[in-house]
């Protein structure tokens, strides 16, 4: 997974936010998943439009304070789960 890719939100998905806390719906197994503050932003950013890691990483890095290489890794780590959950999709060129 590199900085350069880009993803977008899968169409079976619904999600919500609940005390602060995003909750995500997959409708096509029933699973529920639950994402802290910053995952939550990032959901809200590819459900707009189909973001660039590196994109995402630089809207987190202006909204929150963390070192931009932790962002990196915890972005890299969070969008290779939602990918391997079928939560979010990588956009070919």
């Amino acid at each position: 997974m590199q900085l350069s890719d880009r993803f977008t939100v899968t169409d079976d998905v619904v999600a919500r936010e609940v005390g602060g806390e995003m909750v995500l719906l997959d409708l096509t197994s029933g699973q529920y998943f639950g994402l802290d503050t910053v995952g939550g932003r990032i959901w809200e950013l590819l459900s707009e439009r189909p973001h660039t890691l590196k994109e995402l990483c630089d809207c987190i890095e202006s909204e929150f304070n963390a070192p931009a290489q932790q962002i990196e890794a915890d972005l890299i780590a969070l969008a290779q789960q939602l990918q391997d959950q079928k939560l979010i999709a990588a956009e070919t060129a």
